[in-house]
């Protein structure tokens, strides 16, 4: 008898490579969903960091402005969000869409934290840079990010990175994750003496049941339990849910909202209301396009700058999920990298045509890592949740972010294990990589500790008399990442002005 055709799931299954892989669709699927509601936040996030830069800023009171006029026509504050946060989503699945089927990796994208607030906060409220010539500078990066990817020359450069640096980036992530996570359940609180100092539980709910959640995580994650973060990250947000109705705190406290949105206008008014019409952020970006010419300058620093930043954040993320995975190889590089570079240089470049700042890998990804997530097809249900989640907006969002940041704190302690593969007996491994590590969450920038390690490694090397080790290409970047901070500081402190 001639075989039978395969079905879908077995095609999907043999493209993946399952079986080199030694994974399962059950895993695969797990992992994803755990990446997605790991990095959903930003569905709600970005909206509400590029919303003031669509709408010109901040009323004296120090609310967003709330009307503004896009191609002729007037929008609410409210509308503007609701066209960024389906921008938003559907910039993620087109990345996501490369990332599946092109390099059948399982990171997750999205437009990136950081990226976005330098877009508002510096680019358009500070430097004065219209919103739409914004985006076509985004646009631009993109473009040549895809050039630069197709030819090899991002690999290549990321191929330069010292073998110190690659091997503490994973550590380093994993030390700003924890930093992050904790912050956000109000574990880790801010003190003008010591800059940070423990939260007091006892006087947070949000501490109390993040720390709570954070415990059952763990203690499931030391047992084997499969899903262990998803379960963690869910039983923590219905916990929030059940004190609130109960009456144990207030509303808004322990879930954003979700509450009194039901209770004014039914479950209806919750799942039904948002605006998908996003063309007049289309329409705004074609209008950027137009004003390149009348700040060529200043264009040219805002492009640099993006530029600059993505490339080396992105190349971070890759390395640090990579390690966690052990995608790496021997010399900590990532096999055919210019692979998923592509993909976030595509969502770049398609996200700024339709609203949106830079698309970039998540360092969340490694959540759905540590659940076993190894091919594309774990990329592939993070997208396609992503794609689930436009019918659903205001319930993705009322996931409550300490929740979901419950994650983050798990994998960055297992993370750390990346202090292992550096060779701290020796002078410029201990230094570069020892840098690397904690520059990252001081100073909250993946790239700034890549720049940290990149810079010291050739001089360090040179003094140990052993320059012959450093090739010209790193240091190359070391004057690169010293022009790039004095343009930079220059910038921030006034020096140059536009």
């Amino acid at each position: 008898m001639p075989n039978e055709p395969m079905g879908v799931l077995d095609s999907l299954t043999g493209y993946f490579d399952f079986d080199e892989h030694d994974t399962d669709v059950r895993t695969e699927t797990i992992a994803g969903a755990t990446t997605f509601l790991a990095m959903a936040y930003i569905i709600v996030v970005n909206p509400n960091i590029l919303g003031p830069a669509i709408v010109g800023g901040f009323n004296e009171d120090g609310a967003p402005i709330q009307e503004t006029t896009i191609a002729g026509e007037v929008y609410s504050y409210g509308q503007v969000l609701e066209m960024l946060t389906v921008v938003t989503i559907l910039a993620s699945i087109v990345a996501i869409g490369v990332m599946a089927f092109y390099a059948k990796r399982p990171f997750g994208l999205a437009p990136g934290m950081g990226l976005n607030a330098f877009f508002t906060f510096t680019v358009v409220l500070i430097l004065g840079v219209p919103w739409q010539v914004a985006l076509a500078a985004v646009f631009v990066e993109g473009i040549v990010f895809i050039a630069l990817t197709a030819v090899g020359a991002r690999e290549y450069v990321i191929r330069l990175f010292p073998e110190p640096v690659k091997f503490a980036v994973g550590a380093g992530i994993g030390v700003f994750l924890l930093f992050l996570g904790l912050q956000e359940m109000q574990v880790v609180v801010a003190y003008d003496a010591t800059l940070v100092t423990l939260g007091n539980v006892l006087q947070s709910p949000v501490a109390a049941l993040s720390l709570l959640g954070l415990v059952f995580t763990l203690l499931l994650y030391a047992r084997g339990v499969t899903g262990s973060i998803i379960v963690g990250i869910l039983s923590t947000a219905v916990a929030g849910y059940a004190l609130t109705l109960a009456g144990v705190v207030n509303r808004g406290v322990l879930e954003p909202g979700a509450v009194d949105e039901v209770a004014d206008g039914g479950v209806g008014a919750l799942l039904f209301g948002v605006q998908y019409d996003f063309t007049p952020l289309v329409f705004g970006f074609i209008e950027g396009l137009g004003l390149i010419l009348e700040d060529p300058l200043t264009f040219a620093l805002v492009v640099f700058t993006f530029f600059f930043v993505d490339f080396f954040d992105t190349a971070g993320t890759l390395i640090g999920v990579s390690q966690i995975g052990g995608f790496l190889d021997e010399h900590g590089d990532l096999p055919e990298m210019d692979k998923p570079l592509m993909a976030d240089a595509v969502g770049t470049t398609v996200g700024a045509m339709m609203g949106t700042s830079t698309v970039t890998t998540y360092i969340e990804s490694s959540t759905g890592i540590e659940e076993g997530g190894r091919t594309g097809f774990t990329a592939l249900v993070v997208g396609l949740l992503f794609l689930v989640s436009l019918l659903f907006v205001p319930i993705v969002s009322a996931i409550p972010t300490y929740a979901t940041y419950i994650a983050l704190v798990v994998v960055g302690i297992i993370m750390l294990q990346g202090v292992a593969d550096i060779d701290w007996q020796d002078p410029a491994w201990a230094i570069a990589g020892g840098l690397t590590i904690t520059i990252m969450p001081l100073t909250a920038s993946i790239a700034n500790g890549l720049a940290a390690g990149i810079m010291s490694y050739p001089l360090v090397k040179a003094a140990m008399g052993e320059r012959d080790d450093v090739s010209l290409g790193q240091w190359v970047l070391a004057v690169l990442f010293v022009v790039y901070f004095a343009v930079y500081f220059a910038v921030e402190a006034g020096t140059i002005q536009f």
